[in-house]
């Protein structure tokens, strides 16, 4: 299963969970940062248990887990950083009671943190050209977050993968149209035309 396909899934166990918490008005929610530490893949025709969990937060931002497990030995978790945003004006917001009405037991006080920490693009790094398209949009008219994962996929290549350890950051909101991919060593750089940094990619194999 490719990792662009499972942090679709992510985000759609993650809308579930906030459906059945009933806080699917409670905000506007963008994702910040998430890191997949997969086992073994999950593989066609496997019947898979999706679980996701609150496992901290903090004023503006909660951290959330999820697994993915088969019988037959599928095995991946993944966490994220999402960021609470007022509907209205896009600019970060507090999370409102109701989220800790629902979470709060679950943080059982663990902070989550949503500062950005991976590094920026060395002048050395070397670039190609990248475009995104106007299907790649979300509801907010910017790139969905798990179309960047199609770089993970991309740099693991033909050759199927064992493991993997990624994480992607994401900076700025990226519209439709031309873009670039910086490279060095593990690490991957989308960035605008004019250099803005729309998002940061670590890749390690893991095997």
């Amino acid at each position: 299963m490719r990792v662009d396909e499972l942090a679709r899934w992510l985000q759609d166990v993650a809308f579930a969970d906030l459906v059945d918490a009933g806080l699917v008005d409670a905000g506007f929610w963008v994702v910040r940062r998430t890191r997949m530490v997969v086992e073994r893949f999950p593989r066609f025709a496997e019947s898979l248990r999706l679980e996701t969990f609150c496992t901290g937060a903090s004023a503006l931002a909660a951290e959330r887990r999820t697994t993915v497990t088969s019988a037959d030995g599928a095995a991946l978790e993944a966490v994220s950083i999402w960021v609470n945003l007022d509907p209205g004006t896009r600019m970060p917001a507090r999370l409102p009671e109701s989220f800790w009405a629902a979470y709060g037991d679950a943080t059982a006080g663990r902070k989550a943190r949503g500062h950005l920490r991976h590094p920026s693009p060395p002048e050395e790094a070397r670039g190609r050209r990248w475009a995104f398209r106007s299907t790649d949009l979300d509801l907010a008219g910017h790139v969905n977050n798990a179309v960047y994962w199609e770089l993970v996929e991309e740099r693991l290549g033909t050759e199927p993968a064992e493991t993997l350890d990624a994480e992607i950051e994401y900076r700025a909101p990226a519209p439709a149209g031309e873009a670039s991919v910086l490279e060095d060593g593990e690490w991957l750089w989308v960035t605008s035309p004019a250099g803005e940094v729309y998002a940061s990619v670590r890749v390690d194999r893991g095997n």
